[in-house]
């Protein structure tokens, strides 16, 4: 497996530069972070929610789950739930279900981020397999993804 060509374009294109990370298939992100020997803290998993039937793209730390109450906030939605896997059959193509990463404006979608993941200088996250990851500066990032920042995920076992 490799990064598709079309995430691959759409970082390098705006002149981010990144590390590509190819680790055995996982398909949970705890064993994802495991196995790209990344600790999981560190490993930012996307998880796509709908607010107010619109997707968005939720970005927190692989042993967090999302607070969907939080997240509908944040998002000033007034409702939102977790996508069913039904529901990401579609919405990107150029990927493994369950492995988009977290760029919004390649999907057009709005991204939020967990404040949690902001300690780091680095973010690490799928690339759209379950074998591929990037690692890139989180300013980069940051610059990249412009999402909105905000606390909607804690620490849980299991989950979303």
């Amino acid at each position: 497996m490799a990064i598709p060509a079309s995430i691959e374009r759409y970082v390098t294109s705006r002149g981010v530069s990144f590390t590509p990370i190819h680790y055995h298939v996982a398909f949970t992100a705890q064993e994802e972070a495991a196995a790209a020997h990344v600790r999981g803290r560190e490993w930012a998993k996307t998880v796509v929610c709908l607010a107010d039937g619109k997707p968005v793209l939720a970005l927190l730390p692989a042993h967090y789950r999302v607070d969907v109450n939080a997240l509908k906030a944040l998002t000033n939605a007034t409702q939102v739930r977790l996508a069913t896997e039904h529901e990401l059959a579609g919405l990107y193509p150029d990927c493994d279900t369950g492995a988009m990463p977290p760029f919004g404006g390649l999907y057009g979608q709005d991204v939020y981020m967990d404040d949690s993941l902001a300690a780091d200088a680095e973010i690490v996250f799928h690339a759209g397999t379950h074998a591929d990851a990037m690692r890139m500066r989180l300013d980069d990032f940051l610059a990249l993804v412009r999402p909105v920042i905000g606390r909607f995920a804690g620490p849980a076992q299991g989950g979303h």
